[in-house]
């Protein structure tokens, strides 16, 4: 990914998404994070360097439930977004047998940054699921190069609060909840899986999915929420790649500023989990009500994900 003499998306694509030069293979290789270790609920070895292409590419499998089940490898992978995937990653799909994916950037974001690309016969699904306006707010900071404008929209908390509203939005908007209730129920459905989902970065409305999917299927809480963290792992060469690369382009003099940003945090989730209890006083009730997933539907998918 370049940075570009004017403000095009590979300035904020850079800072929020991918690695700097994610066309390469090599290159993008080299802007992973090592591996973190597994969870030690978890039973299998994340797959940081799966895709080249990608830096928060991994398969949900392995985490153990309240029951004794495990989640089934090989079913459901979350993602940052697929449109730098390479030929050798377009064979690496193939051979995973996805048959969806779902894509929940906006219209915005998906034209700015480019299309999934994906193996020959694989469609992406566009399930947006809104951003609050971040994106854009982001790209017209950074374009303006004016650290008093980017002090005013990120500085002194407004970062971490622009972070936490999203969060919330995730219960409250109609739009979103649809999009992610039907995103479930698609994996009660075995004709649908393999199924990959993602947004831009794999961490926030990804992340949240994520979160929700685990628990509907009975993985503790603790478990969950070090999968939803585990993307600062596997995202933090890359995005402190991206932070230099916008202080020397001259887009920030204090790109630290986007960290709340490019991070995921305890207290995000906590945003969203505090808004289901308001808007619906369980988790349980929110899969229900909420995102249209009935107890029937909850049973098909375990049925269809858990394994022993």
């Amino acid at each position: 990914m370049r940075l570009l003499p004017t403000l095009t998306s590979a300035a904020l694509t850079a800072a929020l998404v991918t690695a700097p030069a994610a066309h390469a293979a090599h290159a993008a290789h080299a802007a992973h994070a090592a591996p973190p270790a597994p969870p030690a609920a978890r039973q299998v070895q994340a797959p940081a360097d799966l895709l080249q292409g990608t830096a928060n590419f991994r398969d949900l499998g392995g985490y153990r439930t309240f029951h004794g089940f495990r989640v089934e490898s090989g079913l459901v992978y979350r993602a940052d977004a697929l449109n730098h995937t390479t030929d050798a990653d377009l064979e690496t799909l193939a051979g995973l047998g996805v048959r969806r994916v779902v894509d929940f950037r906006t219209p915005l974001e998906v034209s700015t940054d480019g299309a999934d690309r994906l193996p020959a016969g694989l469609a992406s699904t566009a399930r947006p699921v809104s951003d609050t306006g971040m994106f854009q707010e982001l790209m017209g900071a950074i374009a303006s190069k004016d650290p008093a404008r980017q002090e005013a929209v990120l500085g002194g908390g407004r970062g971490e609060e622009i972070m936490r509203r999203l969060y919330r939005s995730f219960v409250t908007d109609p739009g979103s909840r649809a999009m992610f209730g039907q995103t479930i129920r698609d994996l009660a459905d075995r004709s649908a899986t393999p199924l990959v989902f993602h947004c831009t970065s794999g961490k926030d409305r990804t992340g949240w999915l994520s979160y929700v999917l685990l628990e509907a299927l009975g993985v503790p809480h603790r478990a969950a929420q070090r999968d939803f963290l585990l993307s600062n792992d596997y995202r933090r060469a890359a995005d402190a790649t991206a932070r230099e690369r916008l202080k020397a382009g001259g887009y920030m003099q204090n790109p630290d500023l986007l960290v709340p940003m490019q991070e995921v945090r305890a207290g995000y989730l906590a945003a969203s989990l505090d808004q289901v209890r308001r808007s619906y006083g369980s988790l349980d009730r929110y899969l229900r009500y909420g995102l249209g997933v009935d107890p029937r539907t909850q049973a098909r998918l375990r049925h269809r994900l858990l394994t022993r």
